[in-house]
């Protein structure tokens, strides 16, 4: 079994790959809104050089990776720990070398780097435009529009994500994701004075 399908295996005898799947999406706009909190805060700031912004940007996505692998590490060992603990005494066996024992030690590590993959990666896509203007190319709008362009459109598709798994239109669940990103935009432009 290749390692992708190995990890499929464990996610489905654990029942956690719905668990996977949510914090993928949760942390993924987590990081998104992050960003365009930031981004949006230097775009209605005092004008800032583009490489302070970049490394504001990406020592936000660097905590929001390092905290969503760690959180998620720490919790799910234990909930795979006591679902093993509990599936074990029902069976009255030990199962430390069967394929519940691998997944009670290995799905926990699976699950951390989805929480904390997610929220790092779509950050950094969300900050491209500004290390592409950094590195001299050409931008169709000014680099901080850009990521938040960016940033619109990555909440409007896991909102279209989360429809399509909720059996909801997808057109509503990106639409209330995305209303929910430009409240936020709204919120930072009324309280910063932009």
């Amino acid at each position: 079994m290749d390692t992708l399908g190995k990890a499929r295996y464990l996610l489905r005898i654990t029942s956690t790959h719905g668990i996977a799947r949510r914090y993928f999406v949760v942390n993924g706009f987590d990081g998104a809104l992050t960003m365009l909190g930031l981004i949006t805060g230097f775009l209605v700031g005092v004008p800032t050089e583009l490489s302070v912004t970049i490394n504001a940007c990406v020592g936000a996505a660097i905590a929001l990776g390092v905290s969503g692998v760690s959180s998620a590490y720490v919790s799910e060992t234990a909930e795979r720990q006591r679902a093993l603990g509990e599936l074990e005494a029902a069976m009255v066996t030990d199962l430390l070398d069967s394929a519940h024992g691998e997944a009670a030690r290995r799905v926990p590590l699976l699950i951390a780097l989805v929480n904390g993959l997610a929220p790092f990666l779509i950050s950094l896509l969300i900050i491209l435009p500004l290390w592409l203007a950094r590195a001299g190319f050409p931008l169709p709008v000014a680099p901080l529009h850009a990521a938040i362009i960016i940033a619109l459109l990555l909440v409007f598709l896991l909102g279209i994500f989360l429809g399509r798994i909720s059996g909801v239109s997808w057109l509503r669940g990106g639409l209330q994701t995305l209303l929910i990103a430009l409240l936020t935009a709204a919120l930072i432009f009324l309280f910063t004075g932009g």
